[in-house]
């Protein structure tokens, strides 16, 4: 199978930005610092997109749902483009999987290199005050407190990590079984 630069820079720029929206979705679940720097540029990036869904899809809690939606949207139209350059023509309820699938993929992708940063910040810059080290301790918190709930540390060693790499490896294996991966 030939590589298309076309479908890879699709892939690229809908990808990154993905990223970029699951990461304010994330943000804002975690309640992470709106004033870090690192947090005005992602809201920045995203507003033109999530301040006219927010006039028309309430928040529900936490959950940012405009931005779940423009998540699902940005998915969508990376995988119909890709379709198309490729000339395929799938069934709404196979783009309806994908995207879901996709977007949840994509998700754990985040959560996975955050804790990655993390584990690697723990041993080179414990207690950093650098913007993006206080950002990736405030996403990663939630998930390391509701492994310690189960996990207690032992002494020093924290085994939590190596607990939520596990989920993250498994339901991502879950995931590739549609495609993903």
């Amino acid at each position: 199978m030939q590589s298309n630069p076309f479908v890879m820079l699709i892939q690229v720029i809908g990808n990154l930005y993905l990223f970029i929206v699951l990461l304010r979705m994330v943000l804002q679940l975690t309640r992470a610092d709106f004033y870090n720097p690192i947090s005005q540029g992602v809201v920045k990036a995203t507003s033109p997109f999530i301040i006219p869904l927010r006039k028309i899809i309430p928040s529900i809690g936490r959950l940012d749902t405009a931005s779940l939606v423009l998540a699902l949207i940005v998915q969508l139209l990376t995988l119909l483009l890709i379709n198309f350059a490729h000339g395929v023509n799938a069934q709404p309820v196979q783009y309806f999987i994908a995207t879901v699938v996709g977007v949840l993929y994509h998700l754990l992708d985040l959560y996975f290199w955050a804790m990655l940063i993390s584990v690697i910040l723990s041993w080179v810059a414990p207690g950093a005050n650098h913007p993006g080290a206080m950002l990736v301790a405030q996403i990663t918190a939630p998930l390391y407190s509701a492994c310690q709930r189960v996990i207690p540390p032992l002494g020093g060693l924290d085994l939590s990590p190596i607990f939520i790499f596990l989920a993250i490896s498994f339901s991502k294996q879950a995931l590739a079984f549609y495609g993903f991966g």
